[in-house]
């Protein structure tokens, strides 16, 4: 933690101030540039504290902490005697004070070890719960630990499944801070292997604040559907958008590049369903359901009143065009505006039905089958984040 030295005071009762309070750790952006205490933040406990640097964090830019009572003590060791002070062109290390003071107290030293080994463990959890929910199951955790304890740079983890008759093989990497032995999932590659084809698609996902893609939902892009996400953006505002995989462009790594379909872009998924005469809309389970399964960028069955028949189809999010694509059981594109008709039919002979028992019925996520895809040329990548 680096400070101005004409801050040094300010800085110093901000944060005995802070400890009285009852803040234990302190936050900062651990950079070559002095930060101010407007940019400093205060936590009570030391799981809160290492969340928050460990979410913050990037391959850029790194966040570490310190102990407020270390803080604050060795400051005002240094304060009456200057030897202390570690002061380059009047910015102070706080860090660098802080670490020397350890070296002093071989009592503190020795905890600070005991809360390296928490810090370990408590890396090791917060990356297997990423993993678990990312998409790559509970499978992968006793190969993370392992890694973790070898303790190299880095390293990468293998996984494979099957999404109906394709296999997606994703390899998983991680990289060890410069800064301390906490790692961080960086970013997965994904390789689909379409059923009776040689050729394979492959995009690498980078795992980012708020902004992760499941592995299905790369699946699902990947297929050419579109994905509903909250996003996060630089500034750390949440906002929601659609995002689809742009076939036609590509980035410097061969990554195809992703468009994304803002809430001002004006697609209402619910809207849309309700111009068509879907079973499950009826229903607001299975409503919330379907709607659910759409946003995830699943090919979802739905069943269809026709002519006063049930017809079971498949449908997908379509934001770009502000529609929905169907089709029948065959696979086959049904034109729209044949659905507009049916929805017109169905309308007419809705009042000889209102009094028969409807039957509830549950959206399958994944067991539809997907999309035929015409070839794609094979891409090999290496980074693309959205």
């Amino acid at each position: 933690m680096k400070i101005r030295k004409d801050e040094y005071q300010d800085i110093l009762e901000y944060l005995t101030k802070k400890r009285w309070e009852g803040e234990e750790f302190v936050a900062f952006l651990d950079d070559f540039s002095p930060i101010h205490k407007e940019e400093l933040y205060t936590f009570s406990t030391e799981y809160d504290v290492r969340e928050f640097c460990y979410e913050m964090s990037t391959d850029i830019d790194f966040y570490n902490f310190l102990s407020i009572r270390s803080a604050y003590k060795a400051m005002q060791e240094a304060a009456a005697n200057t030897d202390l002070l570690i002061e380059k062109e009047s910015i102070v290390d706080v860090s660098l004070m802080v670490a020397a003071r350890y070296e002093r107290l071989e009592r503190e030293q020795l905890n600070n070890n005991q809360n390296s080994e928490v810090m370990n463990q408590k890396n090791f959890e917060y990356l297997r719960d990423q993993v678990k929910y990312t998409g790559f199951g509970e499978g992968l955790e006793n190969d993370l630990k392992q890694k973790i304890q070898e303790g190299n740079p880095g390293f990468k983890l293998g996984y494979e499944t099957k999404y109906g008759n394709d296999t997606v093989n994703a390899t998983l990497n991680f990289s060890q801070s410069k800064q301390s032995d906490m790692y961080f999932f960086n970013s997965y590659q994904v390789n689909v292997q379409k059923e009776n084809s040689a050729e394979t698609i492959e995009q690498t996902f980078y795992i980012n604040k708020g902004n992760n893609i499941t592995l299905k939902e790369a699946y699902n892009l990947m297929e050419g559907r579109s994905v509903n996400k909250d996003l996060t953006n630089k500034e750390g505002q949440v906002y929601n958008a659609w995002v689809q995989m742009d076939f036609k462009q590509s980035d410097d790594n061969g990554n195809f590049k992703l468009k994304h379909y803002h809430q001002n872009y004006g697609y209402d998924l619910e809207a849309v369903l309700s111009k068509h005469p879907i079973r499950e809309l009826s229903n607001e389970e299975d409503k919330s359901n379907l709607m659910d399964s759409l946003k995830r960028g699943n090919l979802q069955s739905a069943t269809f009143q026709i002519n006063g028949a049930d017809q079971k189809q498949y449908i997908e999010a379509n934001p770009q065009f502000k529609t929905i694509n169907i089709y029948d059981s065959s696979m086959q594109r049904v034109d729209n505006r044949q659905s507009k008709k049916e929805r017109q039919s169905e309308g007419e002979s809705q009042s000889v039905k209102q009094d028969s028992k409807k039957e509830k019925q549950t959206p399958a996520e994944d067991d539809g089958p997907e999309i035929p895809k015409a070839a794609r040329k094979k891409r090999k990548t290496k980074s693309q984040s959205i």
